[in-house]
């Protein structure tokens, strides 16, 4: 199943990855997609709100870090696979510890493990449309 918007300004971005954080489960995975300031981190933010996780707008891109935890009512964890080149940088990242942990896992830029993503994930992209305006496009690959 999947469906796409378009967000007028970074509000909206953050109130469609509140609402999509509202049908998440510990588990899942979400892949998320787009250029280089597309959306994905400001979408993320509202994830973490949805999922409870204290301050949200605090939650950015974990590009230096590759990961970051954040605690909410589910844990959130946030992959950044930006300044990772090949499958091996990704495998040794230990990305899978995340993937099959206890909470909703986002992973930037995951067209670098596309063939390593399990097949049950929500996929997210996203495509600049001028000034704040974006193109949100969500398919649900869980069932």
């Amino acid at each position: 199943m999947g469906y796409g918007m378009i967000t007028k300004n970074a509000e909206e971005t953050i109130l469609a990855g509140e609402k999509l954080a509202k049908k998440l489960k510990p588990g899942d995975i979400i892949a998320l997609s787009g250029n280089l300031g597309s959306g994905k981190t400001t979408f993320t933010k509202g994830i973490g709100k949805g999922l409870g996780v204290k301050n949200p707008r605090r939650i950015n891109s974990p590009t230096f870090v590759l990961i970051k935890e954040y605690n909410g009512k589910i844990p959130l964890y946030h992959i950044d696979l930006y300044r990772l080149d090949g499958l091996k940088e990704i495998e040794n990242l230990a990305v899978e510890e995340y993937i099959y942990g206890k909470g909703v896992t986002v992973i930037e830029w995951a067209e670098k493990m596309k063939f390593a993503l399990p097949k049950k994930h929500i996929s997210v992209r996203f495509k600049v449309k001028g000034g704040d305006r974006r193109e949100v496009a969500i398919e649900d690959l869980r069932d």
